[in-house]
């Protein structure tokens, strides 16, 4: 859909964590008349800027909360945020002025990778705010910290399962389609589940067992506070498992736990990256895969 402005806007407002704090990281505190759906904590980085903006709800916002917040701009990370039961839909809120944004994360084209889509993000956020060499420096930025996980990719693809939740014994793994599928490409390595067309696929237990994984990333949702949700729970119920605990991943402890919502595409995600790529290194059993 595309964009048209007047002028700057002024008065933005975020559907969901991840676009709020992308315009952080943007720079862009100054330029928010309110935020919703924070699922966990704002990253460390952003939180004296977050308590600048007015939390319009802590959860999925409604029309009536967005039009009293007066936008001029609406920013969410997907198309189904923009909903007639949820705050209208995009054709509704252009017609009254509004103009809206949804990431290319979810709009994906070609074979750009979800990096490549949120560095695209970054580069139309910066145009439409006048920011466009903050937006170049965080590019930059992201681009390095991609840069040196590659430098550490495993030589010989050892299989990695990337665990997001477990919801009433039912672990969700990451398919081929998500970031972490992006992640497994530069690091070098094979994604347990790389062949299931799905983000976030339910499998079972005995599905990953028998897909024996060498090392399992956890993401952790501890705040999201929900039975199961930290990546202590998550490793413990993998430890009592009968056929879980047998693999060599779980006897040899071959775990690397990594925050839930940097498993998700964000301005946060290149963390999760750096991190595994570390620890993967790090790991003396796949100390002799890895190039350094």
């Amino acid at each position: 859909m595309p964009l048209t402005f007047a002028e700057r806007p002024q008065r933005v407002v975020t559907l969901d964590q991840t676009s709020t704090e992308t315009l952080l990281a943007l720079g862009l505190a100054d330029r928010m008349a309110g935020t919703s759906n924070l699922k966990t904590r704002v990253a460390p980085q952003f939180a004296a800027d977050y308590r600048r903006v007015k939390v319009l709800s802590p959860g999925l916002l409604t029309s009536e909360q967005l039009r009293a917040a007066n936008p001029d701009f609406v920013v969410a990370s997907f198309a189904d945020q923009f909903t007639r039961d949820r705050v209208g839909t995009r054709e509704e809120l252009h017609e009254l002025g509004v103009p809206t944004f949804v990431s290319a994360v979810d709009c994906p084209t070609g074979d750009d990778s979800p990096f490549d889509r949120l560095h695209q993000d970054y580069r139309t956020l910066g145009r439409i705010f006048g920011v466009t060499e903050r937006a170049e420096r965080l590019i930059a930025e992201q681009q390095k910290a991609i840069g040196k996980a590659r430098s550490l990719r495993a030589r010989n693809r050892p299989t990695v399962l990337w665990l997001y939740s477990v919801f009433n014994d039912v672990p969700y793994v990451a398919g081929g389609i998500g970031i972490p599928a992006a992640m497994s490409e530069i690091l070098g390595v094979r994604n347990a589940f790389d062949d299931v067309g799905q983000q976030w696929p339910e499998v079972s237990w005995e599905q990953i067992a028998a897909r024996e994984p060498d090392v399992i990333v956890v993401g952790d949702l501890s705040e999201r506070g929900a039975p199961g949700d930290s990546a202590e729970e998550k490793i413990a119920q993998i430890r009592q498992h009968p056929v879980m605990s047998r693999l060599d991943a779980v006897r040899h402890n071959r775990f690397v736990t990594v925050s839930g919502i940097e498993l998700d595409p964000s301005v946060r995600s290149h963390n999760a990256l750096t991190e595994v790529a570390q620890a993967l290194a790090d790991m003396p059993a796949l100390a002799g895969d890895t190039s350094r």
